[in-house]
């Protein structure tokens, strides 16, 4: 593809602040003008720098440091982050770059590869500040720098912090940017992130839940406490009952430090066996909703998981990610015994099974104790697995915790039943977030689930993007446990942002809320692919269908095989009404066929409301069936791929449909001195073999 470039340079302008004012963020649009190999602007002091864009190409950029000596050319990282149903996310349309440490520069340029029709650049200047002594003690846990002591500026936090039932994994990361930093300047890093990401992106508070430091220094990141499930803002469709952890610097080629890589395996240690997490576990993951997986889509991933494994992103870096198979079974070998998985199930009034996994073989107990304190069973038993069963059948109705212990180890707990349990709504999440009505029917409603930790009256209502109640979707008396409705938008309502309000209270007076954000927008209907299988040998193609009920939009179009972008298909200005895109198989230099194999095609499309994204799948096969003759007088060949073959004598068609590889024969009742032996796979590629008897 053509290389466009736009190049940004300048002097550095010296501030008059004082490095105690903190950290400063400056935004410039940079002009982009084809065909133009400079551009020249001024450009604030900085030290970090990011970049937004719009469209499906690339950004690079290089910085010259005070000394005057360029930096290599670095790729923007995507870091599209916060869950599809946030309201963090408000710069739809555009994709977020990661901050970039740059150690103090004068000077910078970018470079696009395809199509880039926005860019602006975001300058933070992070002046290096004297820590606070202060370090978090938790037992068992590294030492954490709080947020107190790196500085964090809570006056711009926009929001309280989320939190969720339980941590399940932890997403490693890499916030790229040089290596070449000081210990005393990690600080103004996380400060400068943390900038970035609220008044950047506009996220609640700095996306990552931990930073490390190349010199094992742990910082606290988003707020709300180390040692609870709060969700973050660092891996798209996947914040939600993860951890995410980054370690400073790019990992790309340069392996993490020994200081690093102990830091974080003592802190993946502390955080998952806080989780009852065995390290070297997998799960399955239902998406919220990304690029790569679609709201609901269940993906396989690992307890240590890389960004990468969530998204489209090289995050946390080659080498970096090469090690977290050993990492994890380092963080698997810390510490004391562990207590993995544990689990109470059943219901008072039956049987409740406890189970759970020990690390070695240990003695074990497991006590359930009622709402006064006192005990009301225990079992206890040896191994590594635990395993007993309490008879709840005529135990009082009321709330009961119960803890599972062995020597040495931290204690899981939990509780069962309902009575004086304090009322709090839990895990409230809109699938999908985005309703459009008039197009795929899955997408008409929208599944809202939440936790209930005591018995209550529910009132959902349906609240306007300026605050005003729209409507009561209902107020029923609910369970404590997990709930769940669908709520389908009225034809009369009108496109834009909405929330889903839930107020929760019991028959003592004890009250909950909670919230979810939605939003409705019909203005891309009927999306369909016309096939899921095509040969570019044989000039076939395949489309992406759909209609525009409103514009004006901007949209992308591309084809991944992977996680890689192979092509960018031309297409011309988009329409009111049908609408249709087409890909003949071919890559960005417009010649060459792409090689056979699965393919998903992406359309965006983003209008004032909200960002839609489609994919299908489809394959590509341009190779034909290949025909071994077997014999030529006694028409006996071998076909290499499921294909109707047809033999072709005269004006005369034999035709037969092969399901699999398979040698056959045709027998006729004079044998033929010409004939023509035609293989079309379903594809449409055709392999053709002609015999004439001498």
């Amino acid at each position: 593809m053509k290389l466009f470039l736009a190049i940004l340079a300048a002097a550095l302008v010296a501030p008059a602040s004082a490095l105690s004012a903190g950290p400063t963020l400056t935004v410039r649009d940079v002009p982009l003008r084809v065909g133009a190999r400079t551009l020249a602007a001024e450009v604030p002091r900085f030290n970090l720098v990011a970049v937004h864009w719009r469209g499906p190409g690339a950004v690079e950029l290089r910085t010259r440091s005070g000394s005057g000596a360029w930096s290599s050319w670095q790729a923007a990282d995507d870091d599209v982050s916060p869950d599809a149903a946030s309201s963090e996310n408000r710069l739809r349309g555009w994709r977020l770059g990661s901050p970039v440490w740059t150690g103090a520069a004068d000077a910078i340029r970018f470079r696009t590869h395809g199509p880039v029709t926005g860019l602006r650049a975001y300058y933070i200047w992070s002046p290096p500040e004297r820590l606070l002594s202060r370090r978090l003690t938790i037992a068992n846990a590294p030492p954490i720098i709080p947020r107190l002591s790196w500085g964090a500026d809570e006056s711009i936090r926009r929001a309280n912090p989320q939190y969720v039932a339980a941590v399940h994994f932890a997403v490693v990361h890499h916030t790229a940017g040089s290596n070449d930093y000081t210990a005393a300047q990690s600080a103004a890093i996380v400060r400068g992130i943390e900038l970035y990401h609220v008044e950047g992106n506009g996220w609640n508070d700095i996306g990552y839940n931990f930073l490390v430091d190349q010199y094992g220094q742990v910082f606290e990141g988003r707020f709300g406490g180390v040692d609870k499930a709060v969700v973050g803002a660092h891996s798209l469709g996947f914040n939600s009952g993860s951890a995410g952890v980054a370690v400073l610097g790019d990992y790309g080629g340069a392996p993490v430090s020994a200081a690093a890589k102990t830091a974080l395996e003592q802190l993946l240690a502390w955080r998952l066996d806080l989780a009852h997490v065995d390290p070297l576990s997998t799960l399955t993951w239902l998406s919220g909703g990304n690029p790569r997986f679609p709201a609901g889509v269940p993906v396989f991933l690992r307890a240590v998981s890389g960004h990468r494994d969530t998204n489209f992103t090289d995050c946390p870096g080659d080498a970096l990610y090469s090690e977290l198979p050993q990492i994890a079974k380092d963080v698997a070998s810390l510490g004391a015994p562990k207590v993995y998985a544990p689990l109470a199930g059943g219901k008072l009034g039956g049987p409740v099974r406890f189970s759970a996994r020990l690390t070695s073989a240990l003695p074990w107990s497991v006590t359930v104790t009622d709402s006064s304190g006192v005990v009301a069973a225990q079992g206890s038993g040896t191994g590594t697995a635990v395993d007993w069963t309490w008879d709840a059948a005529a135990a009082p109705v009321q709330r009961y915790t119960w803890a599972i212990a062995t020597p040495g180890a931290r204690s899981a707990t939990g509780a069962i039943g309902s009575g004086s349990a304090a009322l709090a709504l839990g895990e409230l999440t809109a699938t999908p977030a985005l309703v459009a009505p008039g197009g795929d029917p899955a997408d008409d409603s929208t599944l809202v689930s939440y936790t209930l930790t005591a018995p209550a009256t529910v009132t959902a209502t349906l609240v306007g993007a300026s605050g005003e109640v729209l409507s009561t979707l209902f107020s029923e008396p609910k369970l404590a446990g997990t709930q769940a409705f669908a709520f389908t938008p009225p034809l009369e309502l009108l496109a834009g942002a909405y929330t889903i309000q839930l107020a929760a209270i019991t028959a003592t007076g004890k009250t909950a809320t909670a919230s979810v954000s939605i939003s409705i927008d019909d203005t891309l209907a009927a999306f369909t692919s016309s096939t899921p299988l095509f040969s570019a040998a044989a000039h076939g193609v395949v489309s992406l269908s759909f209609t525009l009920t409103r514009l004006p939009v901007s949209w992308d179009f591309q084809v991944l095989r992977g996680s890689d972008v192979v092509s960018w298909p031309p297409g011309g200005t988009l329409e009111l009404g049908p609408q249709t895109l087409t890909w003949d198989g071919t890559l960005d230099d417009g010649n060459t066929i792409a090689p056979d194999g699965t393919y998903t095609l992406t359309l965006s499309i983003t209008d004032q409301f909200t960002t839609f994204t489609k994919a299908a799948t489809v394959t590509l096969d341009s190779t034909p069936p290949a025909i071994t003759v077997l014999s030529y007088p006694t028409m006996r060949f071998r076909v290499s791929e499921p294909s109707v073959l047809t033999l072709v004598v005269g004006a005369h068609r034999y035709s037969r449909t092969l399901k699999q590889p398979w040698t056959v024969s045709f027998w006729l009742a004079q044998k033929p001195r010409a004939y023509r032996l035609i293989a079309t796979d379903a594809a449409g590629n055709v392999s053709v073999v002609r015999y004439r008897a001498k």
